[in-house]
């Protein structure tokens, strides 16, 4: 039959234009992309003190937000061998008494969490001291599938790029003691008037008692929970140790 084309059916499987194929190009890259400029962020903090976190980024955001400009945070590194010994064992005792032996995540804790949650109880996360070193240093809060992911992720890259005494060192200088208040040296100016390496294990303990909810729980004023959490985490420094613990993690 005249008029008919017979390459005409090929015109529908057309290749798709450049545009399009450029976009699908770096989509296919960019996940590749982000684990290598995470790997090298990560790297690179091994060697160098991050003088900000996630957290404290957000919180100052939130701050200005509220129209409060004169909000300022609290923060001031000191190296680990700065900071009394007994704070980072008050935080092991309080939160992740396998920090030494695991590689960034407690199976056990996160499925003993997992049940708890299924029965309706006070909702738990079972994070490790890696885990959460990650979250407040590079995410932000809250649940979501993504958050977590990403969280995992950097789990991963912190136990495998740092030693234990490097993510000890960071999250003593990044966790939030108070509204604002961010690291050993500062709650320790803030609560107690003293350098973060004269604390003792009383006060080292009652600084890890208030995490992971600094903002309801409160070092200066310490309430009954505070007190009896307190009181529970020096009875765990014994029993891991003591000052001692701290060899596993050199």
């Amino acid at each position: 039959m005249q008029g008919l084309n017979p390459a005409a059916p090929a015109a529908a499987a057309a290749p798709p234009p450049r545009r399009a194929r450029r976009w699908l190009r770096w989509l296919i890259a960019l996940p590749f992309l982000f684990a290598l400029a995470s790997t090298l962020q990560v790297a690179t903090l091994r060697f160098l003190d991050p003088p900000f976190s996630a957290f404290m980024l957000i919180r100052q955001f939130e701050a200005w937000s509220e129209g409060d400009f004169g909000f300022r945070l609290a923060h001031d590194w000191r190296d680990l061998d700065e900071i009394s010994a007994d704070l980072p064992v008050a935080l092991v005792a309080s939160e992740d008494q396998k920090f030494a032996d695991h590689y960034g995540f407690d199976l056990a804790a996160i499925e003993k969490a997992r049940k708890n949650n299924e029965r309706g109880r006070k909702v738990r996360g079972g994070s490790t001291i890696s885990q959460q070193t990650a979250k407040n240093l590079f995410l932000w809060g809250g649940r979501s599938w993504a958050r977590k992911g990403l969280e995992a992720w950097y789990t991963l890259l912190i136990e495998t790029l740092w030693p234990k005494h490097r993510i000890m060192e960071v999250y003593a200088n990044i966790a939030e003691f108070g509204d604002g208040v961010y690291g050993a040296q500062a709650a320790a100016r803030t609560y107690f008037g003293k350098d973060a390496s004269r604390l003792g294990p009383g006060e080292a303990a009652r600084m890890a008692a208030v995490l992971p909810n600094p903002k309801r729980y409160s070092i200066a004023k310490p309430g009954p929970y505070v007190q009896r959490r307190a009181a529970a985490i020096q009875r765990q420094m014994r029993n891991i140790g003591g000052d001692g613990y701290l060899k596993q993690i050199e």
